[in-house]
């Protein structure tokens, strides 16, 4: 495999990016890894390794380049302070722009497919990669959000209210043991999933906490849930990512 470490140009800056794909075989399928609240880090690089391992070509951004190009995280009381601050000065729309300046960076590349590209988010980028694919209908061939946060609010581009918009499959991946996404929120995002007539599959994983696919999530970190949602996720991508 081939990794990259490059700058990204958006409407509102450079976003770093971490970029890895195969050597061989392209042009091959992108898939763009949105990263949870922690941020950009080695855990997710390899996680986006084992991605381009099996056939594709992952872009995982920095999405808190706007405020530095580099966030790590401390398990501290105020580490966790930080990070909500982080993760809330992001908005869809921000999202948005920046999904755009990704797509613009996918098509420029040759040894990408530009007509085949998926999305992954993790944590707080569940919702992303819902705003993504209502944003860019016609680009996005299917999305997965693994454990997402925040989505079912009362805003009104909020993931459960722009699902009309959503053309492409889509997978819910949740955790049973979750405050961050707990089951009455789960309910309603299903049910507006119904509503929206919207192909998805959406995955209860029995015993398993918010978190659980991360390996370095000591106590949290659960390896048969985190290989089943490898599996569920290797299964949506080739099913339409995949020629």
């Amino acid at each position: 495999m081939i990794e990259h470490h490059l700058e990204i140009a958006t409407p509102d800056g450079s976003m770093n990016t971490f970029y890895v794909h195969p050597e061989e075989g392209g042009p091959h399928p992108a898939v763009l890894f949105y990263m949870d609240a922690p941020g950009k880090r080695e855990e997710l690089h390899d996680m986006a390794r084992r991605i381009a391992a099996v056939g594709y070509c992952v872009v995982l951004p920095n999405l808190y380049y706007r405020r530095t190009p580099e966030f790590l995280m401390e398990r501290t009381e105020e580490g966790m302070k930080r990070m909500f601050e982080m993760m809330d000065h992001l908005s869809n729309a921000l999202i948005a722009r920046d999904t755009g300046a990704l797509l613009a960076f996918v098509d420029s590349r040759p040894e990408i497919d530009h007509s085949r590209v998926g999305a992954v988010g993790y944590c707080m980028s569940g919702p992303f990669v819902v705003t993504a694919a209502a944003h860019y209908p016609q680009r996005l061939s299917c999305i997965a959000s693994i454990y997402g946060a925040r989505m079912v609010t009362d805003q009104p581009d909020s993931p459960h209210r722009v699902l009309d918009k959503v053309k492409c499959e889509s997978y819910f991946a949740c955790a049973e043991i979750d405050h961050y996404a707990p089951r009455e929120m789960i309910d309603t995002l299903e049910a507006s999933l119904r509503q929206a007539g919207t192909k998805y599959r959406l995955d209860w994983y029995p015993g398993a906490q918010h978190g659980f696919a991360f390996p370095q999530r000591k106590g949290i970190y659960d390896q048969p849930s985190a290989e089943r949602h490898w599996e569920r996720l290797f299964d949506l991508f080739d099913r339409n990512l995949r020629r």
